[in-house]
């Protein structure tokens, strides 16, 4: 089974390179991972987990082209047996243009017990929550409980036409809650291409993305104070 799922960020590369590369980052945006530990012993390789269930990733490099596209491209797998993969690999894409960064990926997997189309889901619906974080600066934590919030709202409406009108309008309702696009703030898996073939349509940025730094994790933040702090002794020293 092969997945394809591509959507358009306007911000920066080493911003969208940071928040996709650093471990503490991406388990912040992707629903797929709850824990990212790198294996110092082992360089390249890494353990992930989500919901009690482990597998184990390797990165097989990491690739600059000339023209500004970087390429991160990996193999991962799982022998545990409620894991949703049983063995793939795949890359990551990153393509910059006037409009702003085409970031994509497509991996090939043998699936065990989660459908391909509940796992395309939750990779597109976190590619969009990424988007939201990079160019409007709403964390993903935030953009998780916006998107809880949406849904019980649907939900309860969906409750109270069935309670107060009956089935047949509740059944229309039901469709029209289904039917409705998210909020702008709300992440969306259909917002993602599925196929490399379509054009991504032009969308209004929320926030200019050029002046937004990139987010940090703890640890940068801790290992950049702690450079910093060194400089400044030195310097008294001196």
């Amino acid at each position: 089974m092969r997945l394809y799922i591509e959507i358009l960020i306007r911000a920066g590369m080493e911003a969208l390179w940071q928040a996709t590369q650093d471990p503490a980052l991406h388990t912040r945006w992707d629903l797929r991972f709850g824990r990212i530990h790198p294996l110092p012993e082992e360089p390249g390789v890494f353990r992930y987990a989500t919901l009690g269930v482990s597998g184990t990733g390797v990165s097989t490099g990491n690739r600059h082209a000339a023209d500004g596209t970087r390429t991160s491209a990996l193999r991962f797998g799982s022998t545990h047996p409620l894991s949703p993969i049983r063995a793939g690999s795949g890359y990551w894409r990153y393509v910059p243009t006037a409009a702003g960064i085409r970031f994509l990926t497509s991996y090939g997997y043998r699936p065990h017990v989660l459908p391909p189309r509940l796992m395309w889901w939750a990779t597109a619906w976190s590619f969009d929550r990424l988007r939201l974080w990079l160019e409007t600066g709403r964390s993903p934590a935030r953009t998780l409980l916006q998107a809880l919030a949406e849904a019980a709202g649907r939900t309860a409406a969906v409750a109270l036409a069935a309670w107060t009108l009956g089935p047949l309008p509740a059944a229309a309702v039901a469709a029209l809650a289904v039917a409705l696009p998210p909020l702008p703030g709300t992440p969306a898996a259909r917002r993602c291409l599925r196929h490399p073939d379509r054009a991504l349509k032009e969308r209004p940025c929320p926030r200019s993305s050029s002046a937004r730094s990139a987010p940090t994790s703890t640890a940068s933040t801790r290992s950049s104070s702690a450079a910093s702090a060194s400089g400044s002794t030195a310097a008294r020293r001196a």
